[in-house]
């Protein structure tokens, strides 16, 4: 049980460090916002997970608040 926390924790630590490194990267903030809310739609869709489109949105402003910080 104990791994499953050690690998639940790599998987969102590794999402949030690509989040964060494509919100970092040299392009348009709206270009990034839009591929980071598509590889999360894919994601979701991939793995089955029902979140609407204003949801995915707020998930990456959250992110993009993040990285600035």
């Amino acid at each position: 049980m104990k791994a499953l926390g050690y690998i639940g924790a790599f998987l969102g630590g590794a999402i949030a460090g690509a989040a964060i490194g494509l919100l970092a990267a040299p392009e348009k903030g709206r270009d990034t916002r839009a591929k980071i809310a598509g590889t999360v739609e894919e994601f979701m869709k991939k793995h089955n997970i029902k979140l609407g489109r204003k949801d995915v949105g707020d998930l990456v402003d959250d992110l993009e608040e993040v990285a600035e910080d």
